[in-house]
């Protein structure tokens, strides 16, 4: 095992003892030392020569040793009669001093030693801590830790919760559903997981790298699941008041309609129901002696009248319920009600287990003389209307949203009008006077929208300007042919938390501090849910959400930058107090941000990276948020540096939406610059690289999780030209997986928080789109990772005989198969593939978060998400109002939809308008490779029925939808080419005009732009050109395809004329060449002060010009993107106000739409060249061109005769005895002609 020719030398040992983790240690006695095994092999413990280890006396003589319970090591020295004992430090690993107690039989002295320290298991800190904690079993739970490390040995672990059922003795570890993520060190668990009563939940971290005896460690805490209050609902959906005429009968059914939040169903056999009733606003309920009457009851109350006609004989009314439970539905019968009159009933359910467990509903009727359907009233988000005795609450910092169903019987509706009441409660009579709240139209589609549908939105605003009134009813009006019926939803204000305060310390530090935050003294009839940390640097519209918590004491992590910072203190119902805290300067700590950067895959003293390991989401968030922030700064100073040195900004960055537009000084390219930005580039890109593993396994919990998560991607994914195809993969993923969360809790969480995840998700989406299309559009580097990804060998090279990476052919040039080519193009093809995948995986984000967001908005309303890498814009219209309007965006960038189109709905259908905007447009297909978008932005328009499918728009050629679509604000446009056209004159030519060549060979129809600036502002041309031809214009021969006249007159401010050819008329060319010839002062005074000229001025006169002029050549193209992802340009055609800011397009569809963009190179100068190519002037050309064709000549003559003479001696001659049977053996010699 060891000694001679091993690692290490013994001399005389005498002892050996195994540890707990089976690691030999040995008595090394004739070395005077111990040496110990481990996971690297041998090393010394004590005795060690090195100062940093425990020496014995020379004279000392170990013989053998033991460890006890602790650790701690016991060594006999008979020599000196003594028993030694060495302490285990259970630190860290670093190197300290300790005592040594040495024990004789005759002395017992101590003196200082040096050893190592031990590592400790991990401490464990579970959020919430206090036990028992009660949740009810209707409401999700979860339970988070804090993991600190007390080893810097090695970070890795794994956890594991347990959960037990204290019924008894907590011994019965329950089982739970597969889809319950246990393995994480935050537990999560949905409603209606766990059954009454209290539990034990355990989370055991072990530490996979240290020995047995310290590896693990646990921390439990206890909870309690008790049962949610039962809504009892006297008809459909909860209608506080509606209408039924006296001829018809009347059915209360808490039997069906009845809530029990607890369980999926209402279980109906499992309560007692009794009901009263009373004539409201003149009665009370019939009571004798403080006890109520029910209506069954033969008893009766002279002061309170019973409500129902006639009540002895029992024919005013019937039990209609199920068998098990008769009187779980009570149905008045007709003409019971007297007409014009209003009446209130109760039901009181009492739980057949425990009667303990009780509800009360309430319900008002109005009785008419008619026959009206009955209208039920709603909330669109069920948990933003809790309810109250006779009341719903609704809470002030959120809209309220409802909707109108009609039971039957409605095909004679005619109108619909909602309409808002402020209350009064009078005590005495225990009725409320409501009053017709005076403002609603005033405020329509401002604070209240939707007043005419069955579907009615009132925004915070609402209730934020009316402090003071606590009591609200909205009632809606269905005006049928006949009759009219009426139902009202009241409410009462939520009184949110109060009475407390929030601190923060310390009041300044660093990216590394660790800041507490404590809020005492808040209380809430409801109870307090939890606290949420907002922050923000400049425009509190902006603010963002970094941490959550269930205890009114936390800790945080804050970015960098003077903070102003709010506190959300929430109660169980969501009703939300806003506490202002002081603002906080926050410093970059630079020496832990470079340790992170440089050291990120190794690191175990980090103190970010051991936070991260830790796997707190709240922390892991604002890590992630913090470095992000730092890192995205840092890329912002590189791109500019490297800017400076002559690098283009549109080959290494994407510019967000609102860059402004700059024409930077074009400068020469520093290579140095360049070295130096890929260098720092692909630092910060594997540092991502490595950031992304710790956000992709955190739990999803409730709306304040999506936030940040959704939050920590946007930051994490925001400088596009350092994500590896690894981090785009996975934040692609997991947004997808935090939109379907949003989605799943749409109609349960608040508008407010939607909108704010909604942003984050859309940003997180558009940047990953944009990030993986950077490298294809060349508007960002290829990483460093991910070409050695791509190029390295698979592990499944030798087995997978269909391996892609093995088919040269997916990844060669055309015939190019060098190695260079070959590995340029397997990265290429992974780009590609993946950016496929994203494309498709951003649809589908965008589908649910329209379809989220498409709950909580009405008709009338409308959402703008503008953030840097992207913008979005919904509005709920009627599809008649979609004619004329415009959808303006960021910068310039706007839709017009003329007055006419047709769509494939009907006229009075409600839709969603949806546009976005991005700020790169995608590679497509490699069949659109040669569009030119790679400069373009993106411009989307949707409309969306409420079914969520896409409504066909389409618009005549005549009168087209206009886009206007910018450019990239970093684009820089080269300056002009100056033409010395003057030099010209003085030589030999008979030309008419100058001529210039432009290619617009395209795979897609382009438009062609053609600037002209004069360097002398009182000059005009004749401008004429031709298609794949030299254009001819004289008093012979008129082959032109169009002409124009640039009068100085009609000059523009920036003295520069412009001349456009659209995409239609340079369809199926290859070229335009075009012709400029300087008009005399006579034909400027017959033709540019004649505007009725219809032929342009002829002349056989060569041309003269006065002066040098400078021009410059660009085309564009319009573009929209197919269900295969590929650029088409039917039915587009690309508008005359295209410039180099933005291409404006014309369509008679609505998609996605992009533009194409490209300035010509300098075209060659033919006349100039025409002009200039006599032997005179070029001799020593035309004599080099001469020889060299001479000499090719004879070369190529005296091969053909070597190759004649190599002919004559290749071939083999048979010798003529030869049999066709006989075998020989020939010699042949080649000749191969050197």
């Amino acid at each position: 095992i060891t000694g001679n020719g091993s690692s290490i030398t013994l001399f005389q040992p005498t002892g050996i003892v195994l540890d707990a983790d089976n690691y030999l240690f040995i008595v090394d006695s004739g070395n005077n030392r111990i040496i110990g095994e481990g996971p690297n092999g041998f090393r010394c413990i004590i005795g060690c020569s090195s100062s940093s280890r425990l020496a014995f006396n020379q004279s000392s003589s170990s013989q053998t040793m033991a460890f006890d319970s602790n650790g701690n090591i016991f060594i006999t020295d008979p020599f000196n009669n003594q028993i030694r004992k060495f302490d285990l430090l259970t630190n860290f690993c670093d190197e300290t001093t300790s005592a040594m107690v040495q024990t004789t039989t005759e002395l017992l002295t101590t003196t200082n030693r040096t050893i190592f320290k031990a590592c400790l298991p991990p401490t464990v800190t579970l959020i919430p801590d206090t036990s028992p904690i009660e949740f009810r079993r209707s409401q999700n739970f979860y339970i988070s830790s804090i993991i600190q490390f007390n080893c810097n040995s090695s970070l890795s672990m794994t956890t594991k919760w347990t959960i037990k059922n204290c019924s008894l003795n907590c011994s019965h570890k329950i089982t739970l559903d597969q889809q319950i993520i246990t393995t994480l060190s935050e537990l999560y668990i949905p409603s209606r997981t766990l059954a009454y009563g209290t539990y034990q939940l355990e989370l055991t971290v072990t530490m996979i790298n240290l020995p047995s005896l310290i590896r693990s460690t646990s921390s439990s805490v206890y909870i309690r699941i008790i049962p949610s209050a039962i809504t009892a609902n006297l008809v459909q959906l909860g209608t506080s008041m509606i209408t039924r005429g006296n001829q018809q009968h009347l059915t209360l059914d808490p039997g069906t309609f009845s809530i029990n939040p607890n369980e999926n169903l209402f279980d109906t056999n499992n309560w007692n129901y009794e009901y009263y009733c009373r004539v409201y606003g003149l009665y009370e309920f019939p009571n004798l002696n403080g006890s109520l009457l029910s209506i069954d009851d033969q008893r009766t109350d002279p002061s309170n009248p019973s409500c129902l006609s006639n009540q002895s004989n029992r024919t005013s009314w019937k039990f209609d319920g199920t068998i098990l439970s008769p009187t779980s539905s009570l149905i008045i019968l007709a003409d019971s009600l007297k007409s014009n009159r209003t009446y209130q009933f109760m039901v009181q359910m009492e739980n057949r287990q425990n009667s303990l467990i009780q509800s009360i509903g309430y319900l008002l009727v109005r009785v008419v003389d008619t026959h009206p359907p009955m209208i039920f009233i709603g909330c669109v988000i069920s948990t933003m209307c809790h309810p109250n005795l006779e009341f719903q609450f609704v809470n002030p910092t959120t809209q309220v949203a409802l909707f109108a169903i009609c039971n039957r019987n409605c095909t004679s509706l005619e109108s619909i009008i909602w309409n808002i009441y402020q209350g009064s409660s009078n005590s005495s009579s225990n009725v409320t006077q409501w009053i017709l709240f005076n403002r609603t139209n005033a405020y329509e589609n401002i604070w209240f929208f939707g007043r005419n549908t069955s579907n009615f939105t009132a925004t915070n605003q609402l209730f934020l300007n009316n402090p003071l009134i606590n009591l609200w009813r909205f009632e809606v009006v269905y005006n049928f042919i006949l009759e009219t019926s009426i139902s009202s939803l009241n409410f009462i204000i939520n009184q949110p938390p109060y009475n407390g305060s929030c601190l923060m310390n310390p009041s300044n530090g660093t990216t590394s501090t660790l800041f507490t935050i404590e809020c005492p003294n808040w209380f809430d009839v409801d109870e307090i849910k939890d606290y949420s940390l907002y922050m923000w640097t400049t425009d509190q519209r902006e603010r963002m959400m970094i941490a959550f918590s269930q205890v009114p004491s936390f800790q945080v992590y804050l970015p960098v930058g003077l903070l102003h910072m709010m506190i959300y203190i929430r109660d169980s119902l969501d009703c939300i107090t806003e506490f202002n805290m002081s603002s906080i300067n926050v410093t970059t700590d630079f020496d832990t941000i470079n340790d992170l950067i440089n050291n990120i895959q190794n690191s175990t003293t980090n103190p970010l990276v051991r936070i991260l390991v830790g796997g707190n989401q709240n922390l892991v968030g604002q890590v992630i948020i913090s470095v992000s922030q730092q890192f995205n700064k840092m890329n912002i100073e590189n791109i500019d540096n490297a800017v400076l040195n002559g690098i283009p900004a549109t080959s290494i960055s994407i510019s967000f939406l609102e860059s402004q537009s700059s024409q930077a000084i074009s400068t020469p390219l520093n290579d140095s610059a360049l070295i130096e930005y890929k260098k720092e580039l692909n630092s910060l890109a594997n540092v991502r690289d490595q950031l992304i593993k710790y956000l992709v396994d955190l739990q999803v919990s409730d709306s304040n999780s999506i936030k940040l998560q959704s939050l920590s991607f946007a930051q994490l994914t925001q400088s596009t030209n350092q994500l590896t195809r690894t981090v785009l993969m996975l934040v692609s993923n997991k947004c997808y997986q935090l939109s379907l969360a949003l989605r799943s809790m749409a109609t349960r969480i608040a508008y407010e928080d939607v909108q704010i995840a909604a942003a984050q998700l859309i940003q997180c989406a558009t940047n990953v789109l944009s990030a993986v299309n950077g490298p294809l559009q060349e508007r960002t580097l290829v990483l460093d990772l991910d070409f050695s990804r791509a190029t390295a060998f698979p592990t499944d090279y030798d087995t997978d005989l269909e391996s892609e990476w093995s088919n040269p052919n997916l990844f060669a040039d055309g015939n190019d198969f060098s190695w260079k080519t070959i590995e340029k193009g397997r990265n290429t093809y992974y780009q590609k593939q993946l950016a496929t995948t994203i494309s498709n995986q951003m649809n589908e984000i965008i589908s649910l978060l329209t379809s989220t967001l498409n709950i909580h908005i009405n008709i009338g309303q409308n959402l703008t998400i503008n953030t840097p890498s992207a913008f979005m814009w919904l509005e709920s219209i009627s599809i008649e109002s979609v004619s004329n309007r415009q959808i303006q965006q960021v910068g310039n960038a706007q839709i017009n939809i003329p007055d006419h189109f047709n769509s494939n709905i009907s006229n009075n259908s409600t839709v969603m308008l949806r546009s976005i905007m991005e700020p790169l447009a995608i590679y497509g297909s490699s069949k659109s490779a040669l569009a030119n978008t790679n400069v373009s932005t993106s411009i989307s328009l949707s409309v969306i029925d409420r079914s969520g499918n896409e409504v066909t728009i389409k618009t005549n050629e005549t009168d087209p939808i206009e886009i206007i679509i910018p450019h990239d604000p970093s684009l820089i446009i080269p300056v002009m080419i100056i033409q010395n056209v003057t030099s010209i004159n003085s030589t030999f030519h008979n030309q008419l005009f100058s001529y210039h060549y432009m290619n617009i060979t395209n795979t897609l129809p382009i438009s062609a732009h053609i600037e002209i600036h004069p360097l002398k502002t009182n000059i005009s041309y004749l401008f004429i050109y031709k298609f794949d031809q030299i254009p001819q214009l004289n008093t012979s021969i008129n082959q032109i395809d169009g002409w124009t006249l640039f009068c100085s007159l009609n000059l523009t401010n920036e003295s520069m004329y412009t001349y456009f050819i659209d995409n239609q008329q340079t369809f199926g060319h290859q070229s335009i060449i075009f012709g400029l010839r300087e008009l005399n002062s006579t034909e400027i005074q017959d033709f540019c002060t004649n505007s009725s000229i219809i032929n342009p001025p002829i002349t056989n006169t060569k041309f003269n010009f006065t002066s040098n002029y400078e021009f410059r050549m660009y085309t564009s193209g319009c573009y929209y993107l197919d269900q295969t992802n590929q650029w088409k340009s039917d039915g587009l055609i690309v508008g005359p106000l295209t410039n180099h800011y933005e291409t404006q397009c014309f369509s008679t569809h609505l998609t996605t739409f992009a533009s194409g963009f490209r300035v010509l190179p300098e075209p060659i100068n033919w006349s100039y060249v025409f002009a200039n190519a006599d032997f005179m002037r070029n001799k020593t050309i035309y004599s080099t061109i001469i020889c060299v064709c001479v000499i090719y000549i004879i070369l190529l003559l005296f091969s053909r005769y070597k190759d004649k003479k190599d002919i004559e001696k290749l071939g083999v001659t048979p010798l003529p005895d030869n049999h066709k049977s006989d075998k020989y053996f020939y010699q042949i010699i080649v000749f191969t002609g050197q």
